[in-house]
């Protein structure tokens, strides 16, 4: 079984917004969901914490996922599973409280925060002379720039060990237009890629509009990476990257990690509608291969699963009910033509690379 590095997991908000212990094994937490009706992946989840170990998935970005949307009615807003809040103070404080639930984890010996190179280092040592005893290695992402309440505050949230950033999730943010909506960046989205410059934050491209993707690309100099996209090429939405999008961030060092929700890897794919039984792991697969093939090399292709990403396995590929079973790619790669070194690549090689380069040190 080879050793996973996960560009992409909402943890904590599956923790805090669902109401989900994500300590226990899978099959007892999809249990103590049945007969629970306010979602439809309720009792379908795929990822825990001994679930990841059991994929030997070592280390992954971990998000804090709380949105502001002001003017949004409260029963628009009121579901359990809600990431959506009244203005960015409130989404901040959500978001400490998701970072609060992390370090709970690191203090029961579940998880361990990355927050420099030599961290990583040292985790990927411990994990490989004794995965059964070393925590899960994170780095701390946020997934919608929301929680950082004005220009200032992104230094506090770097102290507090947050590392990654995307501007926008969904719609239009204080910073920038995220998928559904298209857009330039605001004055403020310009500021904070400034001060990411001089924090040393990475830039997550995942989400942004085409106006606001290539706004950022040209006016931010530090490093990039997409945690979670696929291909439009292949799929024909906003939400995927274009052909020329990928090319850029190539030409910038990025590594792009692979979702794998359905809507994302086969076209039409329509929610509560389409069969998960069309669409396999071999169209992630695919979308892996046109990165690569647009690359050259295998050097800026990567995992960012998002299994836990408010679906379940009524939406993700045939074949794969949790999240251990990401291993299954390496046959559907090796079969491909693809050799161990890049399988290995791929599945962690990629994402250490990056890190190690860009995390201080």
């Amino acid at each position: 079984m080879r050793t996973i590095f996960d560009g992409h997991l909402d943890l904590s908000w599956n923790a805090l917004s669902w109401g989900r212990d994500i300590t226990l094994d899978l099959d007892e937490l999809n249990l103590r969901e049945r007969g629970l009706t306010d979602h439809p992946s309720r009792g379908r989840a795929t990822t825990t914490l001994p679930e990841m170990r059991r994929g030997a998935i070592a280390a992954c970005q971990a998000t804090l996922l709380a949105r502001a949307r002001p003017g949004r009615s409260p029963a628009e807003g009121a579901s359990r599973t809600s990431l959506d809040f009244a203005n960015q103070e409130i989404a901040s404080a959500t978001a400490r409280g998701q970072l609060a639930y992390y370090e709970l984890l690191e203090r029961e010996g579940h998880l361990r925060m990355i927050r420099t190179a030599s961290d990583l280092d040292r985790h990927w040592h411990d994990w490989a002379s004794n995965p059964n005893k070393t925590p899960i290695g994170y780095i701390l992402a946020m997934e919608g720039a929301d929680p950082i309440v004005d220009i200032e505050h992104a230094e506090i949230w770097w102290e507090l060990g947050l590392r990654s950033v995307n501007l926008a999730h969904y719609g239009p943010s204080r910073y920038a237009v995220g998928t559904g909506g298209d857009g330039p960046l605001t004055p403020d989205g310009v500021r904070l890629l400034e001060e990411f410059s001089r924090l040393g934050m990475i830039l997550d491209a995942t989400h942004l509009s085409d106006t606001s993707f290539f706004e950022a690309l040209d006016r931010f100099a530090g490093p990039i990476l997409a945690s979670h996209n696929n291909c439009r090429a292949l799929v024909p939405d906003g939400r995927q990257f274009s052909d020329e999008q990928i090319r850029l961030l190539i030409d910038r060092g990025a590594v792009i990690g692979a979702a794998l929700d359905a809507w994302m890897l086969l076209p039409g794919w329509i929610r509560g509608q389409t069969s998960r039984e069309s669409v396999t792991l071999e169209a992630v697969a695919d979308h892996i291969d046109r990165i690569c093939q647009l690359a050259g090399n295998s050097r800026h292709a990567a995992i960012g699963s998002d299994l836990d990403g408010g679906f379940g396995t009524e939406q993700v590929p045939a074949g794969l009910d949790r999240i251990s079973e990401l291993n299954r790619l390496d046959a559907i790669l090796s079969a491909r033509g693809y050799p161990s070194s890049e399988i290995d690549a791929i599945f962690h090689g990629n994402w250490l690379r990056f890190f190690r380069e860009h995390l201080p040190r």
